[in-house]
């Protein structure tokens, strides 16, 4: 394929995007200034800042595309700058990035769209360093679709971490577009957008690219929508393993009650995993307190999805020996993935539920988030918390070592027997699983301080603390003991943070 042609492409694509939005991978910036009416060209210098700082953060996270002279709301309004001030700009991913470093840029480049003049910058995901700028700083994009500073302290991966990073962006040798399944990619492609072929789907995603012999798959695309999996990967499978008991024995005692597994690409991966993985959540009957039988299932459905999807898209598909294991215990299930957890991420970041979040396979990441089939980034394992907590089960555990990440989810109750006589005396109240957790930290009398408090709900969400604290204030199942100013003069006087002085405490109910 000759330039001309790749441009003509190439500016399609920019056209797509500008018509599909804004999105994790992708920032528009007008190079405007001023009021409306009265707009001006805003200095280079300030552009170049904003390139850099969207370039580094993009290639800390997942990779993405800056535009230049595109407003918010997708308005073209072109960069009216000089030659030199766009050469300038142009050189923004060399000139503003930490010396020494060079960013996997895929594009930078001066064209028009519709007679304007804008400049297009995209950038992969970082496989081998985290990136900087030019005064140290690091970046990153958060779930509000933000660049923001980050405080990152390793800056260099370890070879296997490299090796796993870079393998969704690979090319395939010897593969071609017959190779994929052709259906469902059209019908992605149609979603996406009306007419859009599926080479140029493909281009579009950044999963093939067009070279003087034809266009070259990545192995995303293959681990994507190849019609027989095991020619380009042979363990792109999911293993069901039940146990009977809670560990898993051997020799005389050996206690496996079936082993089987599904395999194929990633997209029937998730659909055949779910459909074996679904038995296991089989329905159990309680005897409510109203004295009716009720049948629930042993797992939230939904929590245990998103963890099967999460394994699939962020396993380490590099490890082509090994697949992806679900062992299921009588008291929990274990989704054990390839790979270690990511050296940018550890198990405390996961926990926080913040929305923090690294994606090793960036291309394939893109691709189910795009198509919905994941959610926005970093919402997964706060969506798995959230679930499980609401099902009043047991916190989740993550586990990591040097060949897998597990997340088990426990079908005991989150609450210790005790814990539950206890609540048994607010059983007139239709209490929350989140007010259930304030009153039993407030057993045996304690004082809940509002630390306590954002403690039992795990999250530190205010306007969340307000709603649950007002509720059991307004029906005397928590008093106040300490009014806010009495809590400040303590806090002066003993040198303890406000948030850790006592406020409350439990009133239980008279029958």
């Amino acid at each position: 394929m000759d330039n001309f042609t790749d441009i003509l492409i190439l500016q399609e694509r920019i056209k797509n995007s500008i018509l599909v939005g804004e999105s994790d991978f992708r920032e528009f910036k007008s190079a405007l200034d001023g009021r409306p009416g009265n707009k001006k060209p805003r200095l280079a210098k300030k552009i170049c800042e904003d390139i850099a700082e969207a370039l580094v953060a993009f290639a800390n996270t997942d990779g993405g595309e800056i535009i230049i002279g595109i407003e918010d709301d997708t308005t073209i309004t072109g960069v009216p700058h000089s030659d030199d001030d766009i050469e300038i700009m142009l050189n923004s991913p060399k000139t503003h990035v930490y010396e020494g470093q060079e960013l996997p840029m895929v594009y930078k480049l001066k064209t028009s769209i519709d007679g304007m003049v804008i400049l297009f910058f995209q950038v992969d995901k970082g496989s081998s360093e985290i990136y900087q700028l030019r005064d140290g700083r690091v970046m990153r994009r958060n779930e509000k679709r933000q660049t923001v500073p980050a405080n990152v302290k390793k800056l260099q991966f370890d070879q296997q971490e490299i090796k796993s990073r870079e393998f969704d962006r690979q090319f395939v040798d010897g593969a071609t577009v017959g190779d994929l399944d052709l259906s469902l990619l059209q019908s992605l492609a149609d979603v996406y957008l009306k007419g859009y072929s599926v080479e140029r789907y493909l281009q579009h995603l950044g999963l093939a690219y067009y070279a003087s012999n034809g266009l070259r798959l990545t192995k995303a695309a293959a681990l994507l929508f190849a019609k027989e999996i095991q020619r380009w990967h042979p363990r792109c499978q999911v293993r069901f393993v039940k146990i009977a008991g809670t560990e898993l024995l051997s020799g005389e005692k050996y206690n496996v009650i079936s082993d089987e597994f599904v395999q194929g690409n990633i997209y029937e991966l998730i659909l055949k995993s779910w459909e074996a993985m679904r038995p296991y959540l089989a329905y159990k009957t309680e005897f409510t307190s109203n004295a009716q039988f009720k049948q629930k299932f042993i797992y939230p459905e939904e929590a245990c999805k998103e963890a099967l999807i999460n394994a699939i898209a962020h396993r380490d598909y590099s490890a082509e020996g090994r697949g992806i294991e679900i062992h299921i215990y009588n008291d929990r299930m274990e989704i054990k993935s390839p790979g270690a957890l990511l050296s940018t991420l550890t198990i405390e970041d996961l926990e926080a539920l913040d929305n923090r979040h690294d994606s090793r396979n960036a291309k394939i990441a893109y691709t189910l988030k795009v198509n919905e089939t994941m959610r926005e980034m970093g919402e997964g394992m706060k969506r798995i918390f959230t679930l499980m907590q609401q099902s009043e089960l047991k916190k989740p555990k993550l586990y990591s070592n040097t060949v897998w990440f597990t997340v088990t989810l426990f079908n005991k109750s989150q609450f210790e027997p005790l814990q539950e006589e206890f609540l048994q005396l607010f059983s007139d109240f239709q209490l929350s699983p989140t007010q259930k957790r304030i009153l039993v930290t407030g057993m045996n009398d304690k004082e809940l301080s509002p630390d306590d408090i954002y403690w039992a709900m795990n999250t530190s969400d205010r306007d969340t603390y307000d709603k649950e604290v007002t509720y059991l204030r307004k029906f005397n199942l928590l008093k106040e003991i300490r009014t806010n100013t009495q809590a400040s003069e303590i806090s002066k006087q003993s040198s303890i943070p406000k948030k850790k002085i006592g406020r409350f405490k439990v009133v239980i109910p008279k029958k």
